[in-house]
């Protein structure tokens, strides 16, 4: 019933939003007669404020269309390389006329970045895309709204996550460097874990990020919320069915709105904040700075649902039982050895001031993969970042990606040749 009431809601407030956009620009357009009051610009910066807050916000777009490469500017295409039901691996392709951009692309060692299945869409990692497609080529996986899924398409387990990293992992070959970026740093420790165990060719690198290898070390909200709720709590609570108006209707799922409202409730003054830091920008009409909110909640509003069983097998392995660390997961009746992976270097990052995943969590995964010699074995932390900050950001791109980029070319293969770029840049990741 809340999805359908939410829906109404959202229907009721669609030609509201439509009003307050046409009226803010009525009220600012140069042409207009009502723009040259004396009142005009903070009328229309309220209009377009309300504008903002009432809208449905769709996935938001890559819009990689060219990367930097040796100092010369390539063009970027995006294709989808697998489709699978509940989700696609993105390949962005390089293109470029080029003789020594194009020789060293070749050269180049290609990556996987896989995104989190959490609440936000896969863009959400944009600025770590950009950053990677300098040196390597680049893989992401781009997660589907559960609800426009179809129910003949089956349910998506906790499990059915882990046996698609590794068919990416397999179809991308033995030369893939992996980099998982938050909740999947565990499923993909359980993918490598089971290759491993098979017999398998796993990545040349690993490199997990903010994520809750161990959730028992330096709990945050997010975690104590999973430790101190029951599992029947949740699956009362927040699973809700797809209404009839999208083509995944009456499957089980935990909405995208129902996560929003808790990432607001986290931090509510921060974002009231925010909104009335960009009504004082329009007013000013410091553009830039309004393009800037504008580009940050087009992200951050945009949320999808997520597959009920998979949200729920989450829950469990990982906040409640603690399966990983405990050595008690069972992947489709495989148990999950991270002490079988050998060859794989491993580097692992958490930001100072992450407030998702804390402290100790990802570094966690060191104790568990005790195959891996010392000397590959490698942790980094990002002072002054927050979650968000190890991947997106200047924090990402000033002190995490020239960590991220030289033990992906130290242990992934890459070749010797080095950009100039690189070869200033100097490694600060710990040995453990």
């Amino acid at each position: 019933m809340l999805y359908q009431l939410y829906e109404t809601q959202r229907a009721l407030l669609a030609p509201f939003a439509e009003f307050a956009s046409a009226s803010s620009k009525l009220y600012n357009h140069p042409l207009s007669p009502f723009a040259h009051g004396p009142m005009a610009q903070r009328i229309s910066a309220g209009f377009d404020l309300m504008h903002r807050l009432a809208k449905e916000y769709e996935k938001p777009q890559f819009e990689i269309t060219s990367a930097e490469v040796d100092g010369v500017q390539v063009a970027v295409q995006e294709q989808v390389a697998v489709k699978k039901p509940f989700c696609r691996l993105l390949r962005f392709k390089r293109f470029t006329d080029d003789p020594v951009a194009l020789a060293d692309m070749k050269q180049q060692q290609p990556v996987l970045v896989v995104a989190p299945l959490s609440g936000h869409h896969s863009t959400l990692l944009r600025d770590t895309v950009k950053s990677l497609l300098q040196h390597h080529k680049v893989f992401i996986t781009d997660w589907t709204d559960a609800r426009m899924v179809p129910t003949d398409a089956g349910p998506f387990h906790l499990d059915d996550y882990v046996a698609y990293i590794e068919e990416f992992i397999r179809h991308i070959g033995p030369a893939v460097n992996v980099i998982s970026v938050c909740q999947p740093t565990v499923p993909v420790l359980a993918a490598v874990s089971l290759m491993a165990s098979r017999g398998e060719f796993t990545p040349r690198t690993l490199t997990m990020m903010g994520g809750p290898i161990d959730a028992r070390k330096s709990p945050t909200a997010v975690n104590n919320l999973a430790m101190n709720k029951s599992f029947e709590w949740f699956e009362a609570n927040v699973i809700y069915r797809v209404p009839p108006n999208y083509p995944g209707a009456s499957r089980r799922v935990y909405p995208g709105f129902l996560q929003h409202t808790g990432f607001v409730a986290m931090n509510p003054d921060r974002h009231l904040s925010s909104h009335y830091d960009y009504f004082l920008d329009l007013v000013r009409g410091d553009e830039e700075s309004a393009e800037s909110h504008r580009q940050f909640y087009d992200e951050y509003n945009a949320v999808l649902d997520i597959a009920a069983e998979y949200y729920l097998d989450t829950i469990k392995v990982v906040f409640q039982d603690f399966a990983l660390v405990n050595g008690t997961w069972h992947v489709n009746g495989q148990l999950v050895r991270p002490q079988d992976i050998k060859t794989t270097a491993l580097l692992t990052i958490e930001g100072e001031l992450d407030d998702i995943s804390g402290a100790g969590q990802t570094r966690a995964a060191h104790d568990l993969c005790t195959g891996i010699p010392k000397s590959r074995q490698f942790h980094y932390d990002a002072l002054g970042a927050g979650h968000y900050g190890i991947f997106s950001g200047r924090r990402w791109r000033e002190q995490v990606y020239p960590q991220v980029r030289e033990f992906i070319a130290q242990y992934g293969g890459a070749p010797q040749r080095k950009s100039a770029a690189a070869r200033k840049a100097k490694p600060k990741a710990r040995r453990r």
